[in-house]
């Protein structure tokens, strides 16, 4: 009798209704980045980090994301210059602040193939909710996921940092390229 509940329990799981629809998919994170960009009066630049912790769960049937957390350590971020880094460390408070994270309450697919996603973005300590714009492609067994978005540092409490006498922008933008193995 046990037997018999068993498959019945199994044919139920799989014979009626396929295989489970959601798996959870880790980004690569030889292939994935995030990058910041940020101004000053006098010039620009970028920083990348490519330690992205990412992972989604995916919906096998309707083929997309139903939700994503990101995690990305402050002190990953190289803007190929090593005192710009350190100073980046300092003013974004790295100890006390270690990671900057994004978790998802929500994701849509749009009618033109993109996908929008909501939910928090927590970066020197305070969490704000931020909507992204978010390009989705396939191939070759990935999907990769694309988009940007920009942070107010004063938003954040992160002071602005200044070169002589004059502050950086206070808008930087977020850069996101994130691969999954389907």
């Amino acid at each position: 009798m046990t037997r018999i509940l068993l498959c019945l329990f199994v044919l139920c799981l799989w014979g009626f209704a396929g295989p489970l629809a959601k798996r959870k998919l880790v980004a690569d994170k030889s292939l994935s980045t995030v990058t910041y960009a940020a101004k000053h009066p006098l010039h620009k630049w970028e920083g990348v980090s490519h330690d992205v912790n990412c992972a989604m769960i995916y919906n096998d049937e309707t083929k997309t994301p139903e939700s994503v957390a990101v995690s990305i350590k402050v002190a990953s971020f190289d803007s190929q210059n090593n005192n710009r880094d350190s100073h980046a460390i300092e003013v974004l408070e790295g100890l006390k602040y270690p990671n900057v994270t994004f978790v998802s309450s929500g994701i849509k697919a749009n009618e033109d193939g993109t996908l929008s996603a909501r939910g928090n973005l927590t970066f020197h300590g305070v969490a704000k909710p931020v909507s992204v714009q978010v390009t989705r492609k396939e191939a070759g067994g990935k999907m990769t996921l694309t988009g940007e978005f920009p942070v107010s540092l004063t938003e954040y409490n992160v002071e602005r940092p200044s070169l002589m006498g004059l502050k950086t922008d206070d808008l930087m933008t977020l850069r996101f390229d994130l691969v999954f193995p389907l």
